[in-house]
């Protein structure tokens, strides 16, 4: 069993922008020379528009298996996934059999991002009925069930309440086994204790249960609320939680030797106090020792070793993984 607070740091950059293909290989490219883990990209369909001003979330370029796809091609190293598949957007069957080939073609590098969505302005933009919170919930967790059933093989009998799967087996076997490790984010309690339960990655996310980004989800992920996420978590997984690695976003980065103008105006956008946001767990504002203190002190609290950084950060916070990927 892993401790996570002796688990060796990972970092990896959410990607939205892409206007070329030389760009995005680029991109990718990149990623991996500077240490990078994974590149991420992201499960939304909208561009500039109504919908992205409704839900706070920028508009989103590529398309996720497609991006992913290419950024494995342009690599030998560096891990590609999606920050998280949605599962109300994809046939389970059609997401296993596609993240499977993709598996086998990298040579084992794909991490399998999953959630029950929540923009609900996307929802209706793209015409997809939203249900209540339990049923994308359980949804989500017949989804796993079926990816499991489909990367093991074995002839398929998953007869779910909302997903059904028979009839077949499983091709191709993914490289990675007995499966991807699958990584489920989420903010909520039912959510967080499922991704305890079925997931080999947890990502510990603002509580998005308004459907869209602003000062109520910053507020949901104190360090306080982020402690009790963490035992939501413990509570799903039991005896396998240290067995969990546990990721979190940075959605607040300023590399700088006097933070204090950084945090002020972070606060200001976001509606919350400079004294929470400064050590708020999403935060990272400071000099670059200061950051990497910062983060062996929250590893050490929490057991948070993975760190996701958004592209627009990425050189910027390269510093910080030079001194700390791998330790």
């Amino acid at each position: 069993m892993n401790d996570g607070r002796t688990r060796p740091f990972r970092f990896s950059v959410q990607a939205f922008e892409a206007q070329s293909g030389p760009q995005w290989t680029s991109l990718a490219r990149r990623a991996e020379d500077l240490g990078y883990s994974t590149l991420f990209t992201t499960d939304h369909y909208f561009g500039p528009g109504d919908i992205s001003e409704a839900s706070g979330h920028r508009p989103v370029d590529v398309a996720p298996l497609t991006a992913m796809t290419a950024a494995a091609m342009a690599t030998s190293q560096l891990r590609v996934g999606c920050r998280v598949f949605c599962v109300d957007y994809h046939h389970p069957v059609v997401l296993a059999k596609e993240l499977a080939t993709l598996d086998m073609l990298s040579q084992g590098r794909v991490e399998v991002g999953l959630g029950a969505g929540w923009v609900s302005a996307e929802y209706e933009g793209l015409g997809i009925a939203m249900d209540r919170p339990g049923v994308r919930i359980e949804r989500l967790a017949e989804t796993v069930e079926v990816l499991k059933a489909h990367w093991a093989g074995e002839p398929l009998a998953v007869k779910g309440a909302f997903v059904r799967a028979s009839g077949f087996a499983g091709r191709p076997r993914p490289v990675q086994q007995p499966h991807p490790p699958i990584f489920i984010g989420g903010g909520a309690p039912r959510v967080l204790k499922l991704a305890g339960r079925l997931a080999d990655i947890v990502s510990i996310n603002f509580n998005n249960a308004a459907g869209k980004l602003g000062a109520g989800s910053v507020v949901s992920s104190t360090r306080e609320a982020t402690a009790e996420k963490i035992g939501w978590i413990r509570e799903g997984a039991g005896d396998r939680f240290g067995d969990i690695e546990l990721e979190l976003a940075a959605y607040f980065i300023a590399i700088s030797e006097d933070p204090a103008d950084a945090v002020a105006a972070m606060a200001r956008r976001f509606g919350v106090p400079a004294d929470v946001l400064a050590e708020h767990p999403h935060a990272l504002i400071g000099s670059v020792p200061e950051i990497c203190e910062k983060l062996e002190q929250r590893r050490g609290e929490l057991g948070v070793s993975y760190i996701n950084v958004a592209q627009r950060s990425m050189e910027a916070f390269a510093p910080v993984v030079a001194r700390l990927a791998g330790r």
